[in-house]
C-alpha cells in the first residue's frame, strides 16, 4: 500500500513485515505542459534537476549530490544521470540511498528539485517524488508536486534518522533558484 503523503506529514520508514529500510530510491518525475499551436500541440523541453542534500545534526552541508556530482564522497547515496527533458514514462532522474552506509554524522537528507533553465511550475505537469524500497521495488510513499506556480524550485521532502531508523517528511516549500546551492535559505528552515 502506497502512501501519498500531504504537505507536513511524515511517515516512518520501517519496513511494513518488521525491519529496517537499507536502500532506497527517490524518483523524480515531470511533464511539460503542451503548447498549443495553430495546427498541433508541440511538448517543451523542461530542465528539473533532483538533488540530495546532507546535513549533520548541527544544520551543516555534510555533501550534495546532484547532476554535476553524482555520487557522494563516502558512495552511499548515487544520482542515476541528469533528464533535461521529462521525457518518458516514470522517474525521470532517481537518487538512490544506502541508508545503512550513509556516515553516522548525517542525521537529514533533503531533497529538492530544480529547473536548471528556468522554467516555473506552471510549465510542469505530472510531477511527483516518491520514495521505492529498493530491495523490492515497492513504492512506499509519494508526493505530488504539481501544484502550479511561478516558483522555480521545490523543497520536496526529507529523510531524517528516527531513533534506530529513518523516517520521511513531505515538505512541497517553494523556493526560487536554478542549482540546490540558490536554494540553502529556502532548505535550512526545514533541516
Amino acid at each position: 500500500m502506497v502512501i501519498s503523503l500531504q504537505k507536513g506529514q511524515t511517515v516512518s520508514l520501517a519496513k511494513r513485515g518488521g525491519g529496517s529500510l537499507t536502500r532506497v530510491r527517490m524518483g523524480l518525475g515531470w511533464d511539460a505542459v503542451a503548447k498549443k499551436g495553430f495546427f498541433r500541440s508541440k511538448q517543451a523541453e523542461i530542465d528539473l534537476d533532483a538533488t540530495a542534500v546532507l546535513y549533520d545534526a548541527r544544520g551543516t552541508v555534510v555533501d550534495q549530490v546532484w547532476f554535476q556530482q553524482l555520487r557522494s564522497k563516502d558512495g552511499s547515496v548515487v544520482h542515476t544521470g541528469d533528464n533535461r527533458t521529462g521525457a518518458g514514462d516514470g522517474d525521470d532522474e532517481s537518487i538512490v540511498v544506502e541508508l545503512a552506509q550513509l556516515p553516522a554524522a548525517v542525521t537529514t537528507m533533503v531533497f529538492v528539485v530544480n529547473s536548471f533553465t528556468g522554467q516555473d511550475f506552471t510549465q510542469v505537469e505530472n510531477a511527483f517524488c516518491r520514495l521505492v524500497d529498493e530491495t523490492n521495488g515497492e513504492e512506499l510513499a509519494r508526493y505530488d508536486l504539481s501544484g502550479s506556480g511561478s516558483h522555480t524550485a521545490q523543497v520536496m521532502a526529507k529523510v531524517s534518522r528516527d531513533g534506530g531508523g529513518w523516517s520521511m517528511t513531505a515538505i512541497g516549500a517553494t523556493a526560487t533558484g536554478r542549482t540546490f546551492r540558490d536554494l540553502l535559505p529556502s532548505i535550512e528552515p526545514h533541516v
